[in-house]
């Protein structure tokens, strides 16, 4: 089944691409918007699997529509599409419950595929974004939350987090609430961080993070 998606994008050509784009690559667009008050009322009404949102949009921003999508329909995963490389847009969105940032630089058929890993539960950056937020991670933890380049160079943004959420002792219940997303994704993270640090438990996990501290 293929999977419903709400465009928001202000620009009538770029919107008209995007929808273009995402049908002929088998996603079905249940609904398009122009501005955050639109796009709330539609991820409302018609409960998409997905909602590509631009940050720049006129009245209601991205960034404060963002928080509203989710709880309008709380198993809609919300993709970020911007031109914005700024870091406080990316933190604000990952704060604010997005499930992915991508550039609008990146290629067509990129997009495509990081929609496709968002509908399977994984997290979807563009490369230039995922650095600068594990850069960020790094920076501002210290102490405990600091991860080795050991162990973060195997791992995605939102695996990362997921991480550092573990070693403060959240469980799988916290962490959802913690990143906006559902207890099914979050698990579906764990599985993935584990296998990539080839360990078959959380503890494991957490104890490989101690050993690469010392």
């Amino acid at each position: 089944m293929s999977e419903r998606v709400v465009v928001v994008e202000d620009h009538p050509l770029t919107r008209s691409a995007l929808v273009a784009l995402l049908v002929q690559n088998g996603f079905e667009v249940v609904g398009e918007a122009g501005d955050g008050e639109a796009a709330v009322e539609l991820t409302a009404t018609l409960r998409p699997d997905l909602v590509l949102l631009d940050l720049s949009l006129p009245g209601m921003a991205g960034l404060e529509a963002l928080p509203r999508l989710r709880s309008a329909s709380p198993s809609a995963e919300v993709v970020v599409l911007t031109a914005s490389g700024s870091e406080d847009d990316l933190l604000g969105a990952i704060r604010g419950g997005a499930a992915g940032y991508l550039l609008k630089s990146e290629a067509p058929e990129r997009i495509v595929e990081f929609l496709r890993g968002v509908a399977r539960g994984e997290a979807a950056l563009s490369g230039p974004v995922a650095r600068r937020l594990l850069e960020t991670v790094r920076e501002g933890g210290g102490g405990r939350t600091e991860v080795p380049e050991s162990v973060a160079s195997s791992l995605s943004a939102r695996e990362l987090e997921v991480l550092l959420l573990l070693d403060r002792h959240l469980d799988t219940h916290d962490i959802a609430k913690r990143l906006f997303v559902s207890e099914h994704t979050v698990r579906s993270h764990v599985k993935s961080l584990l296998r990539k640090l080839n360990v078959s438990s959380r503890k494991e996990a957490l104890e490989t993070l101690q050993r690469a501290r010392r």
